[in-house]
């Protein structure tokens, strides 16, 4: 004798089956959505590389600008503000960031950040005077390789090291040492200042006219970085929501569609527990082949897209948002299970026909 749990896993892969057509559109749609979805995550997560990935590799806990409104662009840090900070003890790295022309001994040209620093930088600071670390698409771009010259900004620098994949502001970098830097832009201050082991931070930067940010804060003041993050992110979460709403239409219809059918098993003694469950396993199977199929589709696209285009491909951006589809997904198709409860038994009878 066939159980009744039984009997509904048999007639919800029965209808999965016999409405092959109905469930192919359902599943086509979150296949969409979850390429939409993780295509755009992957995005976002590529462009935020191009604009911020030098400034992660910032080791210090404070960054310093100038002035009252942080902004790489705009901070211009004297040698007086080095000083007060200096005085106050701890750890301060000057750092150096311009924008210039780069090219190699072959011809080859690229519009790089120049970033000059002698610590507070990781493994990104020259070893030695007149030698310069390109980021590996600033040597991509530069066709250079170690020991080759290239000239930055007008000064001829010998390439000591090539290593990480460092941007800032979608131009990629070049590190040399802050005392270079200067040079190269004629100024005897810094853009910002990497400082660690300052307790009274407050104080210092009322004595110094400066401002504050920890190294994640400090990457709003990059102009291009905070719109395009909030624009991208935006529209993600709107399709979240999109495809919690879609799929929930989907499912509503279906189960309207349903309603003698789940009658019948209510009259048989079906329990409306046991109903929901079904549905949702219904809902969970669309929604795994959907968004798995989805998920395949973008990996293949990245793999195939190379460095054409920013784009990431890690868990952040592949199995975080399938688990949030996939979440959302079962959340709408929850809603459109209200049908379930309210559905009368006696309608298998036809008492209301």
């Amino acid at each position: 004798m066939v159980s009744m749990k039984g009997m509904l896993v048999f007639v919800a892969l029965r209808d999965l089956r016999a409405a092959r057509g109905r469930f192919a559109l359902i599943t086509l749609v979150v296949l969409m959505v979850a390429v939409l979805t993780s295509f755009l995550s992957g995005l976002t997560a590529g462009l935020r590389h191009q604009n911020v990935s030098a400034i992660e590799s910032i080791t210090a806990h404070t960054v310093v600008f100038s002035g009252e409104d942080p902004s790489f662009d705009d901070s211009s840090v004297s040698i007086e503000q080095i000083a007060t900070w200096t005085r106050a003890g701890g750890e301060v790295d000057p750092i150096g960031i311009t924008r210039a022309k780069a090219m190699s001994d072959g011809g080859s040209t690229a519009a790089v950040a120049v970033i000059g620093a002698d610590n507070g930088v990781g493994d990104r600071v020259p070893a030695m005077p007149n030698t310069v670390v390109l980021s590996e698409p600033a040597a991509s771009d530069l066709d250079a390789g170690v020991g080759d010259t290239v000239t930055v900004g007008g000064k001829q620098l010998v390439v000591g090291a090539i290593r990480g994949d460092d941007w800032f502001s979608h131009s990629p970098v070049v590190w040399i040492g802050f005392t270079d830097w200067q040079a190269l832009n004629q100024t005897t201050g810094a853009t910002v200042l990497a400082v660690s082991g300052i307790s009274n931070v407050d104080a210092v930067d009322r004595a110094a006219g400066t401002t504050s940010t920890t190294v994640a804060d400090s990457m709003e003041a990059i102009g291009s970085y905070k719109s395009e993050n909030m624009s991208l992110t935006l529209m993600t979460v709107m399709l979240f929501a999109i495809s919690a709403l879609v799929i929930g239409a989907f499912f509503t219809v279906w189960t309207i569609q349903r309603t003698p059918d789940i009658a019948v098993l209510k009259a048989l003694g079906a329990s409306t527990g046991s109903l929901v469950r079904d549905a949702l396993g219904q809902a969970l199977i669309v929604l795994v082949v959907g968004v798995g199929a989805g998920l395949a589709i973008t990996v293949g696209a990245g793999q195939v897209m190379g460095d054409a285009v920013p784009f990431v491909v890690d868990a952040s951006t592949t199995i975080v948002p399938a688990a949030a589809l996939i979440g959302l997904g079962l959340l709408g198709a929850g809603f459109a299970l209200r049908f379930v409860s309210t559905t009368d038994p006696l309608t298998a009878l036809g008492s209301t026909r």
